[in-house]
């Protein structure tokens, strides 16, 4: 097994941590704790945005290591198994409260939805309104591992000595300068200026970006990373101290240049993450092992959480509406935030790991 491949597992931790603090910081934007938390919670996720370009494109960077080459559908086919048993099975309970409930469906809601690409033409999703972040990611899989697939099966450039890193920039100022014009010229309403994947995708092309430099360009990272921290860890606090005081639709700021920053600082985030060899220590002694070790076991779920989470509020608020039971208090709020965590582990823990196993015994992946 190569350098890069063990600090990967041994890191595995950390970075399960990020996405634990990543679903936490959702559940707060939509589960009303207090103003500050449903204000500040919208930026999990692009924290998560960034997490999966890095995760995503080093399986395929790391195949392409072992082998000069990469297999694109065996890629999407491991993706599907990962992804489309919790979507489509858990959209069901969504579509049942609009049936049953409400007594409405929509057929094309439905049909945008079941075929990702409801943050176009909705913005939010039908059934599952966070869904539409699913949606920028899974354009997200097919759009890079597409590309990468040109790249270094078709025009058989060596991505190892050429400037691929180029490319992803580029991406990164091309995707800047439409969303900019988007919102000075109103090309969108405001919700899909928020959620339209080519407005949004250059979060996952950060994560890209850092995960290009860990694998092929490892020795310069560690060295400009070293040389700099200080300054970097100065950037990431600047680039995030703004945002609890924007409603992010609402700012013109915050949807253009924010997003920009956010990515970059979540991205120094990852480096201080990945680079630093002692951080488990240092979040063990920060927070506590136990405490670390529960929002490490959080972000192992937080595919699951995501999904489920919206259920459980539009459940609580029916209930509330019908009974006059609850009100939006910590206890209430808290029992919703606990229930949706345990609900998504266990539907990680036996729906999908099931289908995992499937995936793995038929379509193994090329790199252990």
């Amino acid at each position: 097994m190569d350098k890069i491949s063990t600090a990967s597992i041994k890191r595995l931790r950390e970075l399960d941590f990020l996405r634990g603090l990543a679903i936490i910081l959702v559940l707060f934007q939509h589960i009303p704790f207090s103003k500050f938390t449903s204000t500040i919670g919208w930026i999990g996720v692009d924290l998560f945005f960034v997490l999966s370009g890095f995760l995503i494109s080093g399986l395929l960077f790391r195949e392409y290591q072992k082998f000069g080459n990469i297999n694109p559908w065996l890629f999407l086919v491991r993706r599907a198994f990962k992804i489309y048993p919790i979507y489509y099975l858990f959209m069901l309970p969504y579509l049942g409260i609009k049936i049953f409930y409400f007594h409405r469906f929509y057929l094309l809601g439905f049909i945008y939805d079941s075929t990702f690409v409801q943050n176009y033409f909705l913005g939010w999703g039908y059934a599952c309104p966070a869904s539409w972040s699913l949606a920028v990611e899974e354009h997200f899989y097919f759009g890079f591992s597409i590309l990468l697939w040109i790249v270094a099966n078709k025009l058989n450039l060596d991505i190892r000595k050429s400037a691929f890193y180029i490319v992803i920039i580029t991406i990164l100022f091309i995707v800047f300068g439409i969303r900019y014009a988007s919102n000075a010229l109103h090309f969108f309403d405001v919700t899909r200026l928020y959620t339209a994947t080519h407005l949004r995708i250059d979060s996952l092309f950060m994560g890209v970006l850092i995960s290009y430099f860990y694998y092929f360009k490892n020795d310069l990272l560690i060295k400009l990373y070293h040389k700099n921290k200080r300054l970097l860890k100065l950037i990431m606090l600047a680039g995030l101290a703004w945002t609890p005081f924007f409603v992010v639709k609402e700012s013109f700021f915050a949807n253009t240049f924010g997003f920009s920053l956010l990515y970059i600082s979540f991205g120094i985030l990852l480096l201080i993450f990945i680079l630093e060899q002692s951080i488990n220590q240092t979040l063990d002694k920060f927070f506590s092992k136990q405490f670390v070790s529960i929002v490490s076991n959080i972000g192992l779920a937080s595919f699951s959480i995501y999904y489920i989470h919206s259920f459980f509020i539009f459940l609580y608020d029916l209930i509330k509406i019908k009974y006059s039971i609850f009100s939006d208090n910590i206890i209430s709020c808290s029992i919703i935030f606990l229930v949706s965590i345990l609900s998504g582990i266990l539907m990680t823990s036996y729906i999908e790991k099931y289908f995992l196993k499937i995936r793995d015994k038929y379509f193994p992946s090329r790199v252990i």
